[in-house]
């Protein structure tokens, strides 16, 4: 076995990448799904866009899969390259690799750069980038019938997210978004026991988040930013990426991006997905037809430093109509849910958490995660428990990124988070996110993909990108 290993620096915007590496890659097998049965030892050659954060995550899991090849990465920053670098070398001496393979990777600073250069040698790309670059980077690679695993949310917009989608139906490849909630027992035991009329009709759901700690977003004091020397390790006009540009600062890179709305979508883009996901899966929302947010102040540049999102949704068949809301602040907190005195737990009301409101019980799940689900209260859960609804859906073993994997080689189903699940989930967040952006009240037309009350704000719906970034 060879450990990843760094190229020579060779220009500013393809620092690690070299002819010779490009053809050591293009040696390697090849993998495909059709010859998944046919060639036991042929591999999936992966590439990685972004490798630090949630992209050290994927290719972490990556390596640990002996049918996988990482074949190249692309990252703006060559400290993050390095780190990577480093870490899977490490990585490489743990037992549970001894069946794994760590090959040589060419490593670029752009990933227009990568796939133009090692395009045809790739067979699947995993995207880990700041929201901004979600969707270019996933459309280039689905435009050349590359499978992809983005993270969430899966755009930056909701034109991004259904044109991403409408590409991924053409070309059939294998699609994911990384919101591992997605994946485990505790969504799907949610899902059972609404199907299973446990909670009965539901016609609201409530859910909170604390607003960002500042790991994750520093809010400024005054605006513009002052500006401040580049670091050497990085590439920032790469990074702005298909944003318009603004002046390098520290307090936004490499991870406080977030609360930037030229980049990120806020603690709503940030979260919801995860949160959200149970109802929005479990109650068959769909689209909502309006969206209205009470924030602290509207800011073209930074998310607030509260909201309060409603979304409201039609009835669907026999479901009655819902409405739903995300309280976001330390000021904002819902009333203590019915039974929660109750609870026998010590903590208090937890920080983060979601529940759906229905007619005959509460369906609770503390944390942002659909982790640990229960009914309210205690006496109610405990008796529930000695006759809880037998599993009827499908169980996921090793996780999102496996089952992305599974699902490529031919060996698993489409993937619980695929673009025909994720873009309606990641629509129906980034209209919450419109509106926390703009404070303005959305009348939304779901089959069009367009705002009907206020057309200025469907630039803000479009796909858009300075030049040189149009995809």
């Amino acid at each position: 076995m060879t450990p990843i290993s760094c190229v020579t620096s060779v220009s500013r915007r393809h620092f690690l990448g070299t002819a010779a590496a490009a053809a050591a890659v293009s040696a390697l097998p090849r993998f495909n799904i059709a010859r998944a049965g046919q060639a036991p030892n042929a591999r999936l050659n992966v590439a990685c866009v972004g490798i630090g954060g949630r992209g050290w995550y994927a290719v972490s899991e990556l390596l640990k899969d002996p049918r996988v090849n990482i074949v190249a990465v692309a990252d703006v920053d060559r400290q993050q390259v390095d780190s990577a670098f480093q870490k899977a070398a490490a990585l490489k001496k743990s037992a549970d690799l001894s069946s794994a393979e760590l090959r040589s990777v060419a490593a670029f600073a752009d990933y227009r750069e990568m796939y133009a250069k090692m395009g045809d040698r790739i067979d699947a790309v995993t995207v880990s980038t700041p929201d901004h670059h979600h969707y270019p980077a996933a459309m280039m690679a689905v435009q050349r019938g590359k499978h992809v695993y983005v993270e969430k949310p899966l755009t930056h917009t909701v034109g991004e997210a259904r044109a991403l989608r409408e590409a991924a139906r053409r070309k059939g490849v294998i699609t994911q978004m990384g919101n591992q909630g997605r994946a485990t027992e505790g969504i799907r035991l949610m899902k059972e026991w609404v199907d299973a009329g446990v909670i009965g009709d539901v016609r609201e759901v409530v859910s909170w988040s604390p607003t960002f700690e500042t790991n994750y977003f520093i809010r400024p004091e005054g605006l513009p930013l002052p500006a401040e020397p580049v670091p050497a390790n990085l590439d920032w006009d790469l990074w702005c990426g298909p944003s318009e540009p603004m002046p390098y600062h520290s307090s936004i890179v490499p991870r406080r991006w977030r609360g930037w709305w030229r980049f990120g979508n806020g603690m709503l883009g940030d979260w919801a997905c995860h949160t959200l996901d149970a109802p929005f899966w479990a109650l068959d929302l769909g689209a909502p037809t309006t969206v209205e947010a009470q924030v602290s102040a509207v800011s073209p540049e930074v998310s607030p430093q509260w909201a309060e999102i409603t979304w409201r949704f039609p009835a669907r068949g026999s479901r009655p109509p819902v409405t739903m809301k995300w309280l976001e602040g330390t000021s904002r907190r819902p009333e203590p849910l019915a039974g929660w005195k109750d609870d026998t737990k010590k903590s208090g009301f937890p920080a983060r958490g979601m529940a759906m409101l229905g007619s005959r019980h509460t369906l609770f799940a503390p944390g942002g995660r659909p982790d640990s689900p229960r009914l309210l209260p205690n006496e109610v859960m405990d008796e529930f428990r000695k006759n809880r609804p037998a599993a009827s859906i499908p169980r996921v073993v090793g996780g999102p990124m496996k089952e992305w994997l599974d699902a490529i080689a031919g060996s698993g189903p489409r993937p619980g988070s695929n673009f025909e699940y994720s873009v309606p989930l990641s629509e129906m967040v980034l209209l919450g996110v419109l509106a926390m952006r703009t404070g303005k009240r959305i009348e939304w037309d779901g089959k069009t993909g367009r705002v009907t009350n206020d057309e200025s704000l469907n630039r803000l719906v479009e796909v858009s990108a300075r030049s040189g970034w149009k995809v």
